[in-house]
């Protein structure tokens, strides 16, 4: 979940040494960079949590030995054509991992981004996240999972073009091209319950 922070605008290179200097304190809240101001991260709900473990470890499982890796909720993305950071709920990379320094902990060529969505998120995600997001060349799916409801938006790079499909069943599969794997939508949302 992303929240304004105050109005502080920093650098590129202030926001990355405050970030890194708040990584061994788990009490200092995470924050996105966009266009120099802070978007502080709140806490996730449990459905939130239980959506991101389950695709989280699933894709590690699908793509074991593959020479893909996984990360879920840590792992910051930069896009560097709009000098922004962003920390995607799961991250997939194929190829050789490239990261912006020798301190690994900013990427810059996933193949895959899934974000779960929420209330205060649900229109940043699907806008303006997913507008930086396209400017990664390395980028060949989007995918985004409301915690509300069973619903997953999938969108595949097809040259210029993004192709949306979307999912609203437990039966159905969600297919990652680009990956070669297929991720069952009942997967996504085991454990996971909806008001009625």
């Amino acid at each position: 979940m992303a929240t304004p922070a105050a109005q502080t605008h920093l650098t590129p290179e202030e926001y990355i040494a405050l970030e890194r200097k708040a990584l061994p304190d788990s009490e200092i809240i995470r924050h996105e960079y966009l266009n120099g101001e802070l978007i502080a991260m709140s806490g996730a709900s449990r459905a939130h949590n239980l959506i991101t473990g389950n695709i989280s470890g699933e894709l590690r499982t699908l793509l074991r030995g593959s020479g893909c890796e996984t990360y879920a909720n840590d792992m910051r993305v930069s896009t560097p054509a709009t000098a922004s950071y962003f920390y995607p709920d799961v991250v997939i990379v194929c190829d050789e991992p490239r990261f912006e320094d020798d301190v690994f902990d900013t990427l810059l060529n996933p193949i895959i981004l899934v974000e779960v969505l929420s209330p205060t998120t649900e229109a940043y995600d699907r806008g303006e996240k997913f507008a930086h997001y396209r400017q990664l060349t390395s980028l060949q799916e989007y995918v985004l999972v409301s915690q509300d409801q069973i619903r997953v938006e999938h969108y595949r790079r097809q040259e210029r073009q993004w192709i949306f499909t979307d999912f609203q069943k437990r039966e159905e599969i969600l297919p990652l091209i680009s990956i070669q794997c297929e991720l069952p939508i009942q997967e996504i949302y085991e454990l996971v319950t909806f008001p009625d």
